[in-house]
Protein backbone atom coordinates (compact mmCIF):
# COMPACT_ATOMS: atom_id res chain seq x y z
CA UNK A 1 0.00 0.00 0.00
CA UNK A 2 1.55 3.70 -0.98
CA UNK A 3 0.93 5.93 1.39
CA UNK A 4 -0.45 9.34 -0.04
CA UNK A 5 1.78 12.21 -1.04
CA UNK A 6 1.59 14.98 1.93
CA UNK A 7 1.80 18.57 1.57
CA UNK A 8 3.13 21.40 3.89
CA UNK A 9 1.27 24.32 4.80
CA UNK A 10 2.55 27.02 7.55
CA UNK A 11 0.63 29.69 8.87
CA UNK A 12 0.40 31.59 12.29
CA UNK A 13 -2.57 34.07 13.77
CA UNK A 14 -1.47 34.69 17.36
CA UNK A 15 -0.40 32.25 19.89
CA UNK A 16 0.80 29.25 18.02
CA UNK A 17 -1.33 26.77 20.25
CA UNK A 18 -4.50 27.91 18.97
CA UNK A 19 -3.55 27.26 15.57
CA UNK A 20 -1.91 24.50 16.31
CA UNK A 21 -5.21 23.55 18.32
CA UNK A 22 -7.47 24.31 15.62
CA UNK A 23 -5.52 22.48 12.71
CA UNK A 24 -5.48 19.37 14.73
CA UNK A 25 -9.20 19.06 14.71
CA UNK A 26 -9.15 18.62 10.72
CA UNK A 27 -9.24 15.45 8.96
CA UNK A 28 -6.81 15.26 6.47
CA UNK A 29 -3.93 16.90 8.55
CA UNK A 30 -1.34 14.06 10.19
CA UNK A 31 1.12 16.16 11.91
CA UNK A 32 1.26 19.25 13.68
CA UNK A 33 4.49 21.01 14.60
CA UNK A 34 4.39 24.82 16.47
CA UNK A 35 7.57 26.80 16.06
CA UNK A 36 8.79 30.02 14.55
CA UNK A 37 9.41 31.42 11.44
CA UNK A 38 9.94 34.74 9.37
CA UNK A 39 12.86 36.13 11.88
CA UNK A 40 16.22 37.86 10.89
CA UNK A 41 18.22 36.64 13.64
CA UNK A 42 20.30 33.68 12.87
CA UNK A 43 20.40 30.49 14.81
CA UNK A 44 17.28 28.90 16.36
CA UNK A 45 15.97 31.56 18.70
CA UNK A 46 13.59 30.42 21.69
CA UNK A 47 10.59 31.00 22.91
CA UNK A 48 12.15 33.83 25.26
CA UNK A 49 13.98 35.68 22.52
CA UNK A 50 10.83 35.47 20.29
CA UNK A 51 8.65 36.62 23.11
CA UNK A 52 11.08 39.68 23.36
CA UNK A 53 9.46 40.86 19.36
CA UNK A 54 13.04 41.30 18.42
CA UNK A 55 13.85 38.35 16.05
CA UNK A 56 10.84 39.15 13.95
CA UNK A 57 9.93 35.68 13.93
CA UNK A 58 6.29 34.83 14.05
CA UNK A 59 4.56 32.09 16.16
CA UNK A 60 3.94 29.54 13.24
CA UNK A 61 2.31 25.98 12.91
CA UNK A 62 3.96 24.03 10.46
CA UNK A 63 1.28 20.69 9.27
CA UNK A 64 1.46 18.16 6.64
CA UNK A 65 -2.00 16.81 5.28
CA UNK A 66 -3.08 14.63 2.65
CA UNK A 67 -4.43 17.20 -0.76
CA UNK A 68 -6.57 13.60 -1.19
CA UNK A 69 -8.80 14.67 2.13
CA UNK A 70 -8.01 18.28 2.52
CA UNK A 71 -7.30 20.99 0.26
CA UNK A 72 -4.45 23.41 0.70
CA UNK A 73 -7.75 26.33 0.06
CA UNK A 74 -9.82 24.49 2.60
CA UNK A 75 -7.04 24.84 5.06
CA UNK A 76 -6.69 28.73 4.46
CA UNK A 77 -10.25 29.51 4.83
CA UNK A 78 -11.03 27.56 8.18
CA UNK A 79 -7.59 29.39 9.13
CA UNK A 80 -8.75 32.57 8.47
CA UNK A 81 -12.04 32.59 9.77
CA UNK A 82 -10.34 31.16 12.86
CA UNK A 83 -8.50 34.12 13.76
CA UNK A 84 -9.19 37.55 13.10
CA UNK A 85 -7.11 38.07 10.25
CA UNK A 86 -7.45 42.70 10.56
CA UNK A 87 -5.75 43.13 13.61
CA UNK A 88 -2.09 43.87 12.61
CA UNK A 89 0.45 42.41 15.27
CA UNK A 90 -2.25 41.36 17.51
CA UNK A 91 -4.56 38.41 18.12
CA UNK A 92 -6.63 38.84 21.53
CA UNK A 93 -4.28 39.78 24.53
CA UNK A 94 -1.22 38.57 22.55
CA UNK A 95 -0.14 41.69 21.06
CA UNK A 96 3.34 42.19 19.38
CA UNK A 97 4.79 40.92 15.51
CA UNK A 98 5.62 37.76 16.70
CA UNK A 99 2.00 37.33 17.14
CA UNK A 100 0.93 38.52 13.40
CA UNK A 101 -1.59 36.54 10.99
CA UNK A 102 0.74 35.64 8.10
CA UNK A 103 0.74 32.94 5.32
CA UNK A 104 3.75 31.05 4.82
CA UNK A 105 3.83 29.73 1.18
CA UNK A 106 5.81 26.94 -0.11
CA UNK A 107 5.68 27.09 -4.07
CA UNK A 108 4.20 28.95 -6.30
CA UNK A 109 0.75 27.79 -6.34
CA UNK A 110 0.31 28.24 -2.37
CA UNK A 111 1.50 32.06 -2.73
CA UNK A 112 -1.34 32.06 -5.82
CA UNK A 113 -4.32 30.19 -3.69
CA UNK A 114 -3.20 32.34 -0.61
CA UNK A 115 -3.50 35.51 -2.42
CA UNK A 116 -7.11 34.59 -4.03
CA UNK A 117 -8.64 33.25 -0.66
CA UNK A 118 -7.66 36.88 1.01
CA UNK A 119 -9.21 38.80 -2.29
CA UNK A 120 -12.09 36.56 -1.80
CA UNK A 121 -12.63 36.81 2.17
CA UNK A 122 -12.20 40.69 1.89
CA UNK A 123 -15.73 41.24 1.36
CA UNK A 124 -16.37 39.41 4.62
CA UNK A 125 -14.87 41.89 6.78
CA UNK A 126 -15.38 45.30 8.05
CA UNK A 127 -11.58 46.03 8.22
CA UNK A 128 -8.47 45.32 5.87
CA UNK A 129 -7.30 42.51 5.98
CA UNK A 130 -3.68 42.64 6.94
CA UNK A 131 -2.53 39.09 6.98
CA UNK A 132 0.92 38.88 5.39
CA UNK A 133 1.88 36.47 2.59
CA UNK A 134 5.53 35.61 2.57
CA UNK A 135 7.81 32.73 1.21
CA UNK A 136 8.68 30.23 3.61
CA UNK A 137 11.69 30.57 5.17
CA UNK A 138 13.34 28.37 7.93
CA UNK A 139 11.02 26.72 9.76
CA UNK A 140 12.49 26.34 13.89
CA UNK A 141 10.57 23.75 16.13
CA UNK A 142 9.12 25.23 19.48
CA UNK A 143 9.79 23.31 22.64
CA UNK A 144 8.60 20.16 23.64
CA UNK A 145 6.39 21.95 25.98
CA UNK A 146 4.78 24.23 23.49
CA UNK A 147 4.10 21.07 20.90
CA UNK A 148 0.45 19.37 21.62
CA UNK A 149 -0.12 22.43 23.86
CA UNK A 150 -3.82 22.14 24.14
CA UNK A 151 -4.13 18.76 24.43
CA UNK A 152 -1.86 18.45 27.33
CA UNK A 153 -3.76 21.92 29.29
CA UNK A 154 -7.23 21.81 28.41
CA UNK A 155 -7.91 22.84 31.51
CA UNK A 156 -5.59 25.76 31.90
CA UNK A 157 -7.18 29.04 31.71
CA UNK A 158 -5.80 30.08 28.76
CA UNK A 159 -7.19 26.56 27.44
CA UNK A 160 -10.40 27.32 28.79
CA UNK A 161 -10.84 30.95 27.82
CA UNK A 162 -9.06 31.34 24.15
CA UNK A 163 -8.74 27.84 22.77
CA UNK A 164 -11.89 26.15 23.72
CA UNK A 165 -14.16 29.27 22.24
CA UNK A 166 -12.15 28.64 19.05
CA UNK A 167 -12.79 25.44 18.38
CA UNK A 168 -16.68 25.61 19.17
CA UNK A 169 -16.62 28.49 16.59
CA UNK A 170 -14.54 25.51 14.08
CA UNK A 171 -16.89 22.46 14.81
CA UNK A 172 -20.00 24.96 14.84
CA UNK A 173 -18.75 26.40 11.10
CA UNK A 174 -16.76 22.84 9.81
CA UNK A 175 -18.07 20.16 11.39
CA UNK A 176 -18.21 18.15 8.82
CA UNK A 177 -14.41 18.68 8.10
CA UNK A 178 -13.41 17.96 11.37
CA UNK A 179 -12.19 14.23 12.89
CA UNK A 180 -14.60 12.55 14.84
Amino acid sequence: MTKDKLEVITVGGGCFWCVEAVLNQIKGVEEVVSGYMGGTVPGTPTYREICSGLTGHAEVVQAKFNPKIISYEELLVMFMTSHDPTTLNRQGADVGTQYRSVIFYHNEEQQIIAEKIVEELTPYYEKTIVTEISPATTFHKAEVSHQNFYEKNKDKMYCVVVISPKLAKLKKLYASKLKE
